[in-house]
């Protein structure tokens, strides 16, 4: 079963299924996060993902700012979320140690306002060894029971063979880490336990 709608959204369900007495049940869980590629052309995309943390925003953006506690390993160079840091100021680096002294600079930050928003320079993952340049902005508004956290990434230059391949794979690895930062947020696990909804 498919969580995309005929628009390119993600449904915001997650289905799972429970065993009863002899019975299967299908639960659908809502769920507070929405992953979509909002625009996207021969010169680039943007990818926004939106998530409901239910906490105060000067905790979510003390979270934020320390992605080694909450990013994904797997999606790091050294493979090891714990080697990041990150300074949150205007010229600010998020930056990655790498063994043997090297080092990466994912983005940096260009305006940041504890509680607030975010902004980053810079082209992550694959995108540094393209013509590419991108603009992230998290955006943090207080909402009943929390938080309401939006991340839209935008990504322009050329690819040679196009954005439309890697877009979908983009938004998929953002989705993730937004879901991860709302559970180590919630939670102090970045990552749900088992069988939980994330």
């Amino acid at each position: 079963m498919s969580d995309m709608e005929p628009n390119g959204r993600r449904s915001g369900k997650a289905v799972q299924w429970a065993a009863g007495p002899g019975l299967a049940v299908l639960l659908l869980c809502s769920q507070t996060t929405r992953a979509e590629i909002a625009d996207s052309a021969p010169g680039g995309f943007t990818l926004r993902e939106t998530a409901h943390v239910a906490a105060a925003p000067d905790k979510v953006y003390g979270a934020l700012i320390v992605p080694a506690r909450w990013w994904s390993s797997e999606h790091t160079f050294s493979g090891n979320a714990a080697n990041m840091s990150f300074d949150a100021r205007a010229g600010g680096c998020w930056c990655e140690a790498l063994p043997g002294g090297g080092s990466v600079l994912h983005m940096t930050v260009v305006y940041a306002v504890p509680g607030k928003a975010l902004r980053m320079r810079g082209a992550l993952g694959p995108f540094q060894a393209m013509a590419t340049e991108g603009v992230m902005t998290w955006s943090l508004v207080p909402a009943a029971s929390g938080t309401d956290v939006t991340l839209t990434y935008a990504i322009t230059g050329y690819a040679k063979d196009g954005f439309g391949q890697i877009a979908p794979a983009a938004d998929s690895v953002l989705a993730k880490q937004v879901a991860r930062l709302r559970s180590f947020v919630e939670t102090g696990q970045p990552s749900p336990a088992q069988g939980a909804t994330p």
